[in-house]
């Protein structure tokens, strides 16, 4: 149990600060949009910058913690993280704010992957499914941190009071976990050339290209959601007030945060009924299309699909510790950066060109209810086809 605590607390403080910050933005839009006068397009861009400098980072991250390990690594970019926050409280314009949201992605980019490292080193592989989940339980939390409550402080401090007391909390953060214990001989003395070599060899795998297209459409679309359009979604499609919408999100958090600790608790359970972490990937997956489709069809209460939606995208979190049996436990870091590229890529598509997407079809002349809801349409059907190749693949096979 000391070694739980050592080990995993200051990690899920630190993947609790990521995810409020991945989050804070839609709540946060009216704001920017008043004080920025940015359209659509802009806000996506300024949003989704911290998705940009999230991915482009993750394969070289992989080997950095791969080599240094995840307490120096990520201690060091949370340091980053917390600079970006400053800069983005002090900024004026919308090329400061995005230079700002880009170094705060950057900063935040090791966040679950040093986890998912650290737990590699300290545990065991059974427990992997259990521990991811329950990581990523801690960032549930923080996207709820990011909804309603975050609502209710803006008008008192403000958005920019808010991020000075982030940069703050991104230095406790790093501390935290610079603190925690290092793994004898976690340094890993592979030479530079054969690390880049098995990371090749991630790419140019069947299975890695068997999870990748479902977690980036699937998992980044729930991430561009989540981060930016879910509010003006509700808002503009639904007809909600924005408080209506932020309770919205809550509730989605709310199914997050449930289905995680629901994984974190039940994956071992569930494996001696005879139900793998596979199937509950497939038919979770599968649950929340289906859901999506009812959101996008206008089909029944819109408060219970929300949360569906959050409860399915805890379960497509299994794909990490699922395609990381497929390699040696050296390859941990570089397994699950390249993963999480992937999802980083299609989070910073979708969010980004979702905002592109509503502006041109109301430049065509759509009215802006019907043009979110073709949108999001066109990203669903995608969704569905990237499921229906997983499900094409077959079960995973022993070797990659």
């Amino acid at each position: 149990m000391n070694l739980w605590l050592r080990v995993f607390l200051p990690f899920a403080a630190g993947y609790f600060f990521s995810y409020f910050l991945r989050n804070v933005n839609a709540v946060i839009a009216p704001e920017l949009t008043r004080d920025l006068g940015v359209s659509a397009a802009d806000l996506g861009l300024l949003t989704s910058a911290y998705l940009l400098a999230f991915g482009a980072v993750q394969l070289p991250l992989g080997l950095a913690l791969d080599r240094y390990g995840p307490r120096r690594v990520e201690a060091f970019l949370l340091l980053i993280a917390a600079f970006g926050c400053a800069l983005f409280a002090a900024g004026n314009s919308l090329g400061e704010l995005a230079m700002a949201r880009a170094l705060i992605g950057f900063g935040v980019s090791a966040c679950l992957m040093a986890s998912f490292k650290a737990f590699s080193q300290w545990f065991g592989m059974e427990r992997q499914a259990s521990l991811n989940a329950a990581i990523m339980a801690a960032g549930g939390l923080g996207a709820l941190a990011a909804t309603t409550p975050l609502s209710w402080v803006i008008p008192q401090i403000g958005w920019r009071g808010a991020f000075v007391f982030l940069a703050v909390a991104g230095v406790a953060a790093a501390a935290g976990i610079f603190f925690t214990p290092d793994k004898p001989g976690n340094a890993h003395s592979e030479s530079l050339s054969s690390q880049v070599r098995g990371l090749v060899a991630v790419l140019t795998s069947r299975a890695f290209w068997r999870y990748a297209p479902q977690s980036t459409l699937v998992v980044g679309g729930f991430m561009a959601l989540q981060g930016l359009w879910a509010l003006p979604w509700l808002m503009n499609f639904s007809g909600l007030e924005r408080g209506a919408a932020a309770d919205h999100l809550l509730l989605m958090g709310a199914g997050m945060l449930s289905g995680f600790l629901g994984i974190a608790f039940g994956v071992a359970p569930l494996a001696r009924r005879g139900i793998s972490a596979q199937s509950l990937l497939v038919v979770g997956m599968g649950t929340g299309l289906f859901a999506s489709v009812l959101i996008v069809l206008d089909i029944g209460p819109g408060a219970p699909l929300w949360f569906v939606l959050g409860l399915v995208f805890s379960v497509g979190n299994l794909a990490y510790a699922l395609l990381q049996r497929h390699y040696d436990v050296a390859l941990a870091g570089r397994v699950n950066t390249t993963l999480n590229l992937m999802v980083f890529i299609g989070a910073f598509g979708i969010q980004w060109g979702f905002g592109a997407a509503v502006d041109a079809l109301q430049a065509a002349g759509t009215p802006l209810r019907s043009a979110y809801q073709i949108t999001l349409g066109s990203l669903v059907a995608l969704q569905v086809a990237s499921w229906l190749w997983f499900l094409r693949k077959g079960p995973d096979q022993t070797a990659p």
